[in-house]
């Protein structure tokens, strides 16, 4: 063999899985299909003055017109865009709308995610089969709560411990503060309406541990600049956290620039033997091989991988003899939107760019399902102070003037709501169309449907109602009708569930009928809650490496 394991993929879980498989002695081989970025030697923008970027970090006329997909990503800008792929280098079919977001470098999306790390609740788990909108998730709440404890302590969360149902307490740093405003929201909220307005959960070191001093991190500046990479290692990254300590084994091999595009099965040990891989830069292929394999590409890469690795025993992708592999893609939706003027507070300001948000829990359908449409959507919410000066045009000493008072305070909310899984939502391998490395574009066939509409309508009137009894004006509400994947939190395809026929993944995230090949990237998912799903990604890898481990050394896998 020449390794003990290959992770697919270097992003929030691909880092993890190469963390605790080289932590526990495995010879670990690493294919990232981007860049190799080096923490702090490659955040090119991380220090740079805004007027040092060109266009004071403004997209240019022609860079949106040849990436209208791209640039409608949240942070995407003329300081970040180094961090996200171009519309051109991976061309794909939408059989539907559906904005694809992707991030190719060491590290993936963990340089440009959003932070955001909530628990999910035991209901999160238990209410698909209950409400009758899914399949049985094979684990429950309890069983991953003990690795939400250990990668919380690990990456750092700041949060708060505010005993809600809806929303777990966890491992938490101190939380950033609320503002006079958001303090005001939290009191009237909960006494009108008995909603939970409290401080979000985001990985980000408030008050670092030992351990995280010790491994070269540092306490979060609050310049809010977190998509250019954190020099200070403040956020949690696979580059500052997952893969150092890798690295730190000597047992972690990394290969940028190439793309995995097979998984080879062994037909007489009924397991995979190991991975091909394309160079990008020389369009050369290399098979490695591994005892154990670990799918860590992002969601939809992960599902055209499977798909593509076909075989005499698996002619329709790895693991896939039901026509399950690439159905039941979900999301979260985030079409939701509402903010209004809040009067008075003028006496208040703030310190600091906050790189944080207000969170309110879930309010829907926690203990039975009563409303109009299945499942929860968890709010974030904050408020701020806009310049005074920000709605005027002008030049000159008078304008700069302006510019230094402060205006009213603004509120907003907007949502992350919780999508039905459906068989017709799906991604699969183009029949005839290829890509510039002469393999199958994807075709992405993901939609919204009455669930979806009903949630939002919801929202809309629930957030317009809590806006006006905090005191706002000028309160406009709005429903941005965008296509799904903007959310970034593309989700399933390659499911995890109790029985073989209806599922891809057994409850240690294992194929059924690959036991030695293992998916714990967002493909994974049977449901897709309401909370921000990172955190669970992480916490299912550490769980999973820990069964293969045990299942190597007794000889089992």
């Amino acid at each position: 063999m020449d390794f003990d394991a290959i992770v697919i993929g270097s992003g929030i879980s691909g880092g993890w899985a190469a963390k605790e498989l080289c932590e526990k002695g495995l010879r670990t081989c690493v294919i990232e299909r981007g860049r190799h970025v080096a923490h702090q030697t490659d955040y090119t923008t991380a220090n740079v003055d805004p007027w040092e970027i060109p266009h004071g970090g403004a997209l240019t006329h022609k860079f949106k017109q040849d990436n209208p997909l791209i640039t409608k990503a949240a942070g995407f800008a003329g300081d970040t865009k180094h961090f996200f792929i171009q519309d051109k280098d991976q061309v794909y079919i939408q059989k539907k709308p559906f904005d694809w977001i992707r991030g190719y470098q060491t590290g993936g999306k963990s340089l440009i995610w959003g932070r955001a790390c909530q628990r999910w609740s035991p209901h999160e788990f238990s209410a698909p089969q209950k409400d009758n909108y899914g399949i049985e998730w094979p684990i429950t709440y309890d069983q991953i709560a003990p690795w939400y404890s250990y990668v919380e302590s690990f990456i750092g969360v700041c949060g708060n411990k505010d005993g809600l149902e809806a929303m777990p307490d966890g491992d938490f740093l101190p939380p950033f503060e609320m503002n006079c405003v958001e303090t005001h929201m939290k009191e009237v909220i909960r006494e009108k309406f008995d909603r939970h307005v409290v401080h979000g959960r985001w990985a980000h070191l408030t008050e670092p541990r030992e351990h995280h001093l010790a491994a070269g991190r540092g306490k979060c500046q609050s310049r809010n600049l977190c998509m250019r990479g954190c020099p200070y290692g403040a956020y949690f990254s696979s580059n500052s956290s997952t893969l150092p300590a890798a690295e730190k084994t000597g047992l972690l091999t990394l290969i940028s620039d190439s793309i995995a595009i097979e998984i080879l099965y062994d037909e007489a040990t009924q397991k995979a033997r190991g991975v091909v891989y394309l160079n990008t830069k020389t369009g050369e292929k290399k098979t490695i091989e591994a005892k154990v394999i670990f799918v860590n590409a992002s969601t939809i890469n992960t599902n055209f991988l499977l798909l593509n690795s076909k075989s005499k025993r698996f002619p329709h992708g790895l693991g896939n003899d039901h026509d399950i592999l690439g159905r039941y893609i979900c999301f979260h939706n985030y079409r939701g939107n509402a903010h209004g003027t809040m009067p008075g507070f003028q006496d208040k300001y703030v310190y600091g760019k906050n790189p944080s948000e207000l969170i309110i829990a879930n309010y829907r359908n926690i203990q039975s399902n009563k409303m109009p449409f299945k499942g929860g959507y968890t709010l974030f919410s904050g408020a701020y102070r806009a310049r005074d000066g920000a709605e005027i045009a002008g030049i000159g000493k008078s304008f700069k003037a302006q510019l230094r008072k402060p205006g009213k305070w603004q509120v907003y909310m907007y949502m992350q709501g919780e999508t039905i899984p459906k068989h017709q939502n799906q991604v699969m391998l183009a029949s005839d169309a290829k890509d510039k490395w002469g393999l199958p574009q994807v075709e992405i066939q993901v939609d919204y449907d009455a669930n979806d509409e009903a949630m939002v309508a919801d929202f809309l009137k629930e957030s317009e109602k809590m806006l006006r009894a905090i005191g706002c004006e000028n309160i406009e509400t709005s429903d941005s009708k965008q296509a799904p994947g903007l959310d970034i939190h593309e989700m399933g395809g390659c499911r995890m569930g109790n029985d073989p026929k209806t599922s891809m993944l057994n409850a240690h995230n294992q194929l059924h009928q690959c036991k030695n090949v293992f998916v714990t990237d967002g493909a994974c998912m049977t449901s897709t809650g309401n909370q921000s799903p990172s955190l669970l990604y992480m916490a299912l890898t550490a769980r999973a490496v820990a069964f293969a481990h045990e299942a190597i050394k007794q000889n089992t896998l």
